[in-house]
Order: structure tokens, then C-alpha cells, then sequence
């Protein structure tokens, strides 16, 4: 299986009772889908699932792959953690509804790149779907080199990378130049343009949450040539994207998808906070300056709305 296109990491939403909303969770993802997602990842980072218990994390899995299922679109699962062993186990019992696993490069221990490499040929031989590798040193605090990169490439059963190293630098550029037969997904919202241009096939990116039309459209654009619309849409997205990820992900993709009614409550779990008002304040004026005719409030007008948000925020 090929994987190319927009795929959304949906957000865990909350009720007020802090229980997990199926109804919220199904609904955005069928949004999603009809914005022009390729497909869904369930219980990536941006549905804070080391949060939610065993019997909440079925529950998520369960909606996203009946949907997933019902629409005849690929579901990424996320699974595994920074050790061998337990990340293999994990892979073994996947759910078989699952169209590939999405594994990050073990963090903290801060492996050699061989141990890496390692790590990774021992969760594909146990996987029984193929491997997407989630390379995202901010995170892990294991950078890779581009060598490195392309071993794991050729592993068997590793079907693709979801790339965010935090910019655009010889690695990435090398990488991407190099592997030319594996998928990679942009994980970085904010480069997800320059990584487009040099070659990935689609994306994972948290921002789709809020704007998935947009961003598909965005990949949409670099894959079939149209230059001048590609890089008109990658413009217009980075103030959404700055925004967006100004304090912790998901927290203010939370506050802007409440503040629009698509979610009961901006709720997040510790460690976690809420986004400030600032954040959020600024995430919806970003969002109304790139579609305007947006709702902001559920039952509230878009313009009303949009004017209150540009007497909150700066300009500079």
C-alpha cells in the first residue's frame, strides 16, 4: 500500500465529564474525510493517548476504524514506545482493521543510530501491517543522519517515514533526494509546503484537525503540478500553523475546534493545561484571515465573530 495524500491525527475530545466524546470524535472524522483526508491516524500524539486508559484508547480505535472502514480509506494506528521489546509486543497484537502501524524513533535512551536501525527491523518482522516510522528528534532527542534514514527505508515491511525534523536542513534535503522509493508524510505543519516541493507524497499534520479542506488541498496542488496554487496555499497556512502550535499540541487545536461548537469543551489531561485566551485568541483570528466566512461560534456569525477577534489580537 502506497501512502500519499493528507492524513488527519485526530484530537481526543472530551465531554464535560471528562469522558471521551464518540459522537465528537466520529463527527470530525467524518468531516475529515469529506474535506478530502486520504485517511486518519488514531492515537498519534495529537490524541494525547498516554492519557487515556486501555478501555479509552479501544474506544478511540474502535470509531476510527469503523469510519475508516465504512469509507474505504487507510487507518494509521500509533503503537510502541522507546523500548524493543514492549514496542514489539505492541505491533504484534495491532488491530487487524489497522492499514499500518505509526512508530516513533525511541526517545529518552537516546540509542546509537545502529541501535536504531535495530529497533526497527525487530518491530517490522513483528508487525503484521507495514511500518510507518515517525522520525521527530524535537521530541525523541535522536537525531538520525540521512544514511541512517534510508537503512530503515529499505527495511522490509517499513512502508514510510512521517518526517518532522524541525526544518528544512541538509538531512532532510539528502534524505528526501535519496529515497525516492518509500512514502513520506510532512509532520512539521509549519514546512509542510518545502517538504511537499522536495518530494513527499502527503502528510500527517494536527493542523488538518481545525482545517483539512485547506491542507488538502495544499498537497493536492504540489502533486499535480499546479505551482502557483501550491505555493499561494502553503503561504496563506503559515500564520495557522504558527498559531496553532504556539503552546503544547493539541491544547489550542482543542480551544479553536470548542470556540467553532465542533467539540463540547476544550478539554485536555495533565500534564497538559488548557491554551491560554491569548493563544486562542490569535489561533481564531488566523483561522478567520484565511477563510473568513468560517464559523468561529457555533450560532454566532462569522463576521460578528471575526471582528471580535481582530480587536483582541496584535497585528505586529
Amino acid at each position: 500500500m502506497r501512502f500519499t495524500g493528507l492524513y488527519v491525527p485526530l484530537i481526543t475530545p472530551f465531554t464535560a465529564t471528562d469522558e471521551v466524546d464518540g459522537e465528537a470524535l466520529a463527527r470530525l472524522a467524518g468531516e475529515a474525510l469529506d474535506a478530502g483526508a486520504a485517511g486518519l491516524v488514531a492515537l498519534g500524539t495529537t490524541g494525547e493517548p498516554v492519557t487515556l486508559t486501555a478501555a479509552e484508547r479501544q474506544r478511540v480505535l474502535d470509531i476510527c476504524a469503523g469510519i475508516c472502514l465504512e469509507r474505504g480509506v487507510p487507518l494509521i494506528v500509533g503503537a510502541g514506545s522507546n523500548g524493543t521489546a514492549d514496542s514489539a509486543r505492541d505491533l504484534a497484537a495491532v488491530d487487524p482493521r489497522a492499514s499500518a502501524v505509526l512508530s516513533v524513533v525511541p526517545y529518552y535512551l537516546r540509542p546509537s543510530e545502529e541501535g536504531v536501525i535495530e529497533h526497527f527491523r525487530h518491530l517490522a518482522a513483528a508487525s503484521p501491517v507495514p511500518l510507518v516510522v515517525y522520525h521527530i528528534p524535537y521530541r525523541t532527542g535522536r537525531s538520525l543522519s540521512a544514511e541512517t534514514l534510508c537503512r530503515i527505508a529499505e527495511l522490509p515491511n517499513v512502508a514510510g517515514f512521517k518526517l518532522a525534523a524541525g526544518g528544512i536542513d541538509e538531512t532532510v534535503i539528502a534524505f528526501l533526494a535519496r529515497a525516492t522509493g518509500t512514502d513520506i508524510l510532512a509532520g512539521d505543519d509549519l514546512y509542510t509546503a518545502p517538504l511537499l516541493a522536495l518530494g513527499a507524497t502527503g502528510a500527517i499534520l494536527a493542523c488538518a484537525n481545525v482545517a483539512p479542506a485547506e491542507y488538502a488541498d495544499l498537497i493536492a496542488a504540489w502533486r499535480t503540478g499546479d505551482l502557483d496554487r501550491a505555493r499561494a496555499l502553503g503561504n496563506r497556512l503559515v500564520p495557522l500553523a504558527q498559531a496553532l502550535f504556539a503552546e503544547p499540541n493539541p491544547v489550542v487545536l482543542k480551544a479553536v475546534l470548542a470556540a467553532q461548537g465542533r467539540i463540547a469543551t476544550p478539554a485536555v489531561r495533565l500534564p497538559l493545561l488548557p491554551a491560554t485566551e491569548t493563544a486562542t485568541t490569535a489561533a481564531l483570528f488566523a483561522l478567520s484571515e484565511l477563510d473568513p466566512v468560517a464559523p468561529i461560534r457555533s450560532g454566532a456569525s462569522a463576521d460578528a465573530d471575526s471582528s471580535v477577534v481582530r480587536q483582541n489580537v496584535p497585528l505586529s
